[in-house]
C-alpha cells in the first residue's frame, strides 16, 4: 500500500480563496544610472495616462530594494517606422499585436533611498537589468517618512494615494529655518497654518508669527468666501493674538490678549534702515539717522518731525549732514503719523509682553489689521521687534552656559514678504539674515513666506533647511528654490506640474527625501483631530458672547 502513487505530489494545494492576489509589476528597469536616474519599460497591460510625475514606486533589486520618484513620462517604440506609418489600432488583433510590444509606456525614475529594514539609507549603487518595478504601498511610504507620533505630524498624502499619510519630522523642521513659498493665490498662507499646527501641536517651538493680513489668529474667510477657523481658536490657552490696531480686530470679532503701540523714543536708526528701499531713504539719509540720534539722543524722530526750518538749517551748519538730506529725511518720516500704534511717548514695554508670552509656552500672533496693506509699517514692527527679542535669546543663550534647563524656549518667527527682509543687499546686516545663518544658535529660527524666492539672498537660500514649495511659473525663481538640492533637473519637471492649488513639493531638513503631497484640508476633521478648543458649541458661545459685548459691524449700542 505504500507503494501507491499519492495525488498530492501531482496536485499543488489549491490557492486560498481569501488569500490577497501578488501585486502586478509595474515595469521593468531597462536603462539609467545613478546620476541621471533610469529608465522603466511599461508592462503591456499598464496604462501610462494612469502615471504622473511626482509618484513613487519601489524597485525589487536582487538584494535590495530601491525607492524611487517618477520625474519623466515618454511614449517610444522598438521600430521608428511606427512614428511614420502608424497601424490600425482600431483593430483588435493589430491592437494587441502592437500594444506592449512595437509600443510602449517609458518612465524616469530618480532612486532615492534604499530600504534596509526599517531605517532609508543614501543609495550608491543602482538595480540590475530587468528589475521589476512595483508601485509603492502605504507601507513602503510609512517606512520612508515615519507614522504620526510624538514626533512625526500628518501634512498630507502622496499623489494618487489619498489615504496614504505623509508626515514630516516636527522636531527636525524647527532645527532650522524654513521656507514656503509659491506664486500668489497659490495658497501659501494655507500650507504656513499647517506647518505652525504641527509646531503648536508637538510643542516644539513656541512661535512669534507677524500676521501680515489676518490669516493666522481668528476666523479666516476661504477664496471660496466660506470661514475657517485660526489657530486661535484651534487650540485656546496654547496662542494669544496681539494686535497693533484694536479697532479692526473688535471689528472682526476677536478679543485680542493685548494691544501694541511703539514709541518714537524707542525707534533707533537701525530700525529705519531696513525700510531703505521701501521707504527710498537714500545712504545720506541714513548716516543723518546716525548722526541725529546721537546728538538728539531718544527723542531723535519726535524733534525732527516738529523742526523748523532755522533748526535744521542750524544743524546742516554744524553738521556734515547736506542741507537738502534733513528736508528729505523728514519727509519720509512724516509718513509714521499715519500710524496711530506709533506714539511720541509710551510706557508700553511690547518686547517684555511678548517675551512672558513666550516663556508661558505661549505662540503669539501679531495682527496688523488696516495695516498690513502698508508694507513700511509691516516691516518696521517686525525688524523693531525681532532686533530686541533675539538680543534677549542671546543674552539668555549665554548665560545658561550650557544647562539646558536655564535656556528659553525655542522660537520660530513667522515673516510674510519675506525677500523684503532678505534682499541680497541688506540681508547681510539685517536681523532676520543673522537668524537664518546662525542654524538656531541661540534657539532662534525663521519660518519666511514669500513668492519670490528669486529676491532672497543666495546665502540665505542655502540655510533654510526645509522648503516647501507650491507652484511657481517664473524660471528664476524655481531656479532658487531647487539651488543646492540633488536632483535638482527632475524636480524642477516636478515642481512646474503641480496643481494651482493644495499641491507643494517639501524638501530638506524635515523629510527624509524630497516628496510632493496633496495638502491635507483644513476642515472640521482637522479640527476635531488636532485642536484642543475645537469644540463647536465653546465657539458659538464664545462668538455670541463677542456679539453681546461688542456688537456686530455697525452696531450703534442698546436702547
Amino acid at each position: 500500500m505504500s507503494d501507491e502513487p499519492n495525488l498530492d505530489d501531482f496536485f499543488p494545494p489549491r490557492a486560498s480563496l481569501d488569500k490577497t492576489p501578488a501585486a502586478e509589476p509595474l515595469g521593468i528597469v531597462m536603462a539609467g544610472s545613478l546620476s541621471k536616474g533610469l529608465d522603466v519599460k511599461l508592462a503591456g497591460k499598464r496604462l501610462i495616462e494612469g502615471l504622473a510625475v511626482g509618484r513613487y514606486v519601489v524597485i525589487h533589486g536582487q538584494g535590495q530594494q530601491f525607492f524611487c520618484m517618477i520625474n519623466d513620462v515618454a511614449l517610444d517604440n522598438t521600430n521608428p517606422l511606427v512614428e511614420k506609418s502608424p497601424p490600425d489600432m482600431s483593430n483588435p488583433i493589430l491592437d494587441r499585436i502592437h500594444r506592449g510590444a512595437t509600443v510602449f509606456g517609458r518612465v524616469h525614475v530618480a532612486p532615492m533611498l534604499v530600504l534596509d529594514g526599517d531605517t532609508p539609507k543614501p543609495v550608491k549603487t543602482v538595480p540590475s537589468h530587468f528589475a521589476e518595478v512595483y508601485d509603492a504601498t502605504e507601507e513602503d511610504i510609512n517606512r520612508v517618512f515615519g507614522q504620526a507620533d510624538e514626533e512625526h505630524f500628518w501634512v498630507g498624502a502622496p499623489l494618487d494615494m489619498e489615504e496614504t499619510k505623509i508626515h514630516l519630522n516636527v522636531p527636525r523642521l524647527v532645527e532650522r529655518s524654513i521656507g514656503v513659498f509659491g506664486k500668489s493665490g497659490t495658497g501659501k498662507s494655507f500650507l504656513t497654518r499647517i506647518l505652525l499646527t504641527g509646531v503648536i501641536k508637538q510643542r516644539a517651538a513656541v512661535n512669534l508669527i507677524f500676521d501680515m493680513h489676518n490669516d493666522y489668529g481668528w476666523e479666516i474667510r476661504t477664496e471660496q468666501r466660506e470661514s475657517v477657523k485660526g489657530l486661535k481658536q484651534l487650540f485656546g490657552g496654547q496662542v494669544a493674538v496681539a494686535t497693533l490696531d484694536d479697532e479692526s480686530s473688535r471689528r472682526r470679532g476677536v478679543r485680542p490678549d493685548f494691544v501694541i503701540t511703539l514709541g518714537y523714543d524707542e525707534i533707533e536708526p537701525e530700525d529705519i534702515a531696513m525700510l531703505r528701499q521701501t521707504m527710498d531713504l537714500s545712504d545720506r539719509m541714513i548716516d543723518a539717522a546716525y548722526l541725529l540720534r546721537r546728538i538728539w539722543g531718544k527723542g531723535w524722530i519726535r524733534r525732527l518731525l516738529h523742526a523748523d526750518g532755522e533748526e535744521i538749517e542750524m544743524i546742516s551748519g554744524t553738521t556734515s549732514i547736506h542741507a537738502s538730506t534733513l528736508p528729505a529725511l523728514s519727509s519720509r518720516l512724516g509718513r509714521f503719523r499715519r500710524f496711530d500704534f506709533l506714539k511720541e511717548e509710551t510706557t508700553d514695554k511690547p518686547v517684555e509682553k511678548i517675551l512672558e508670552y513666550l516663556e508661558a509656552g505661549k505662540s503669539i500672533v501679531l495682527e496688523f489689521g488696516r495695516y498690513g496693506n502698508a508694507l513700511e509699517a509691516y516691516i518696521l514692527v517686525a525688524n523693531y521687534l525681532t532686533r530686541r527679542i533675539h538680543d534677549q535669546y542671546v543674552r539668555r543663550m549665554e548665560q545658561a552656559l550650557g544647562d539646558r534647563s536655564q535656556e528659553p524656549r525655542p522660537l520660530l518667527i513667522t515673516i510674510e514678504e519675506a525677500h523684503k527682509f532678505l534682499d541680497p543687499q541688506i540681508a547681510r546686516q539685517t536681523i532676520f539674515g543673522i537668524i537664518a545663518r546662525e542654524l538656531r544658535k541661540y534657539n532662534v529660527t525663521l519660518l519666511v513666506v514669500d513668492q519670490r524666492p528669486s529676491g532672497i539672498d543666495e546665502e540665505v537660500m542655502s540655510q533654510i533647511g526645509t522648503r516647501i514649495t507650491a507652484l511657481l511659473d517664473n524660471e528664476r525663481d524655481i531656479q532658487a528654490v531647487l539651488t543646492g538640492v540633488s536632483g535638482a533637473g527632475g524636480l524642477r519637471e516636478v515642481l512646474a506640474r503641480l496643481d494651482t492649488q493644495q499641491q507643494a513639493l517639501i524638501m530638506g531638513h524635515a523629510v527624509p527625501m524630497p516628496v510632493v503631497v496633496q495638502v491635507r484640508p483644513w476642515d472640521a476633521k482637522l479640527y476635531a483631530i488636532e485642536g484642543t478648543a475645537g469644540d463647536e458649541s465653546l465657539t458659538l458661545m464664545a462668538d455670541r458672547a463677542s456679539r453681546t459685548l461688542y456688537g456686530d459691524e455697525g452696531f450703534e449700542g442698546f436702547n
